[in-house]
């Protein structure tokens, strides 16, 4: 599928099945959806970019069925090394996006010409000790840049605070259509402000999984990004 251009300037829960069950993966992503969650977040790390191993093309495939048949989107950010060798594979597995981050091969503006000619949205992503000015030259290609605000590579950790400093200055430098993901840490106590500096889709792992109830919690963290919902 082809993400509208729309989507990129809303304001989006991307719920992280990195934080999923994933013998019940199939009924926790339904229950999100069902909350009105519209873009699915799946965490692709190959042992080498960052020291965890997570999944591949074949369980991408898997779930895009799940997602698109509930006329949702799955974006993937790969924190893999060399990532040009695997766009294909995961656009033709079902990613609606894809983001490479910006330190993991000296091509970006290559790698991001290769998203845009497999129909993917193209995203860049940026660790938290990586400064802003590493997307300038492909700011006005891309269609959104993921600020990670932990270190990658496991869930549940706390926001880096100071990367947050990253959010104004890159939606001064990115186009008004592009979307400003962020990826760490949030949840009901911080994801209005983070929303408030200019990033709009927020990806949340634990925050939604890890609760006793994934749909209600992201109901409530929906409701809070929009200014309609309290923390209590």
């Amino acid at each position: 599928m082809t993400i509208p251009l729309a989507a990129y300037k809303e304001i989006q829960l991307l719920p992280s099945i990195l934080s999923a069950d994933f013998s019940r993966l199939g009924e926790e992503i339904g229950a999100v959806m069902d909350a009105g969650v519209r873009i699915i977040h799946v965490d692709v790390m190959d042992g080498h970019f960052v020291p965890n191993i997570t999944i591949g093309p074949v369980v991408v495939e898997a779930v895009a069925p799940l997602v698109h048949e509930r006329g949702g989107l799955l974006s993937v950010h790969l924190m893999i090394e060399k990532p040009e060798r695997y766009l294909e594979a995961f656009a033709k597995a079902g990613a609606d996006a894809l983001s490479v981050h910006a330190e993991a091969g000296p091509h970006l503006y290559h790698t991001v010409e290769t998203m845009k000619a497999l129909g993917v949205g193209a995203g860049v992503a940026l660790n938290p000790g990586t400064d802003v000015s590493r997307v300038r030259e492909v700011a006005g290609l891309v269609d959104l840049v993921l600020i990670m605000t932990v270190n990658p590579g496991f869930g549940g950790q706390k926001l880096i605070e100071r990367v947050l400093e990253k959010v104004p200055v890159l939606r001064e430098m990115l186009p008004e259509e592009a979307a400003i993901e962020l990826d760490g840490g949030v949840n009901r106590e911080n994801i209005r402000r983070v929303v408030e500096l200019g990033a709009n889709w927020i990806v949340a792992g634990s925050a939604v999984f890890g609760a006793q109830d994934p749909g209600a919690e992201a109901r409530v963290l929906q409701d809070l990004m929009t200014g309609h919902g309290s923390v209590w």
